[in-house]
């Protein structure tokens, strides 16, 4: 059986506001708990009207409130629009609050654009330190010494587990030079997945975390009763790609019956190229394209995005996910 966790969007809809978003992802991780999902994550992006996940660490105490045993955590922070020690002051508090669930993952992209990153009161150059920072991190959240005058209240001690993001070749350096789980964004930048894995198992030196690699695959699948039904499904996200090349990144959108009608050939090359690893179609379909990811990738674990604009459209999408992955 595949270890399956998920990447909420916290998207927000022509049909949602930012409120309705918020508890459409808490309810999708009060379900995912119960079909065996190991994790949901959330994202930080920030100026960016579709996704309400800019305040982090409040939207993970949000989810994990209204859920049990499910982990929650950040998929993830990016570490260069924070000072190290506040991130640990906050996810160790997370900690302290929902013990034993709680995962902090650190990415050194802005998640934003550069006017934006000048709001954040950080410069381009703050990613340059980003190694340093995470083992600051690390740090902050293991147990204080006798003479340390410099403490994370109430974080000192949570070693909250840390994971490494990336969507190229120096995430995955970085990873095993840590002796970090590695989280590679292929739902979003498929191109380097096969290398960047070969790099982070090659060299991976074990730590006190972790003793051996451990990658985890982020992939797009979305799941209906048909392939037709799902591949409808699916313009919604093929129209939130377009809209980024375009520079008109809004609302989610509802599924259209024509996307050809919607986006030019150049558009389409650039939106596929970054879709080229999503798993859209029926539960025999999925339960395929699953199959051969793991096997292609020895993925330990897989982290589902499945952008599906209506609720209750996402939640049985994750469902089918859930039961097909269960039967490979």
């Amino acid at each position: 059986m595949a270890t399956l966790s998920i990447l909420d969007l916290v998207r927000v809809t022509e049909d949602t506001d930012a409120r309705g978003a918020l508890y459409n992802a808490r309810d999708v991780a009060v379900h995912a708990e119960a079909w065996g999902y190991r994790r949901i994550w959330v994202a930080e992006h920030h100026n960016m009207p579709g996704i309400a996940s800019a305040a982090t660490s409040v939207v993970i105490g949000h989810i994990a409130a209204g859920t049990k045993t499910i982990r929650v955590g950040a998929g993830g922070i990016m570490l260069p629009n924070h000072a190290p020690y506040v991130i640990a002051e906050q996810f160790g508090t997370l900690a302290r609050l929902f013990p034993g669930r709680i995962d902090l993952g650190l990415g050194r992209a802005p998640g934003t654009d550069q006017l934006t990153l000048r709001a954040l009161r950080r410069t381009p150059e703050a990613a340059e330190s980003f190694p340093q920072d995470v083992l600051e991190v690390q740090a902050f959240l293991a147990p204080a010494g006798p003479n340390q005058r410099i403490r994370a209240v109430p974080a000192a001690g949570t070693e909250v587990p840390l994971w490494i993001l990336g969507s190229s070749n120096f995430g995955a350096m970085l990873a095993a030079e840590l002796g970090l789980p590695y989280a590679f964004a292929s739902h979003f930048a498929p191109e380097l997945l096969i290398p960047a894995l070969q790099i982070y198992r090659s060299r991976f030196k074990p730590s006190e975390q972790l003793d051996r690699p451990y990658a985890m695959v982020g992939v797009n699948i979305i799941a209906a009763s048909s392939d037709d039904e799902a591949r409808r499904l699916a313009t919604t996200q093929q129209m939130s790609f377009t809209n980024i090349f375009r520079g008109a990144r809004g609302l989610s959108q509802p599924p259209i019956d024509d996307i050809e009608s919607y986006w030019s050939p150049a558009e389409k090359a650039q939106a596929m190229s970054m879709l080229a690893r999503s798993i859209v179609g029926s539960p025999d379909t999925v339960r395929s394209g699953i199959d051969a990811l793991i096997k292609e990738t020895g993925a330990d674990e897989l982290m589902i995005v499945s952008d599906v604009y209506d609720h209750a459209a996402r939640l049985r999408s994750l469902e089918l996910i859930a039961n097909a992955a269960g039967s490979t």
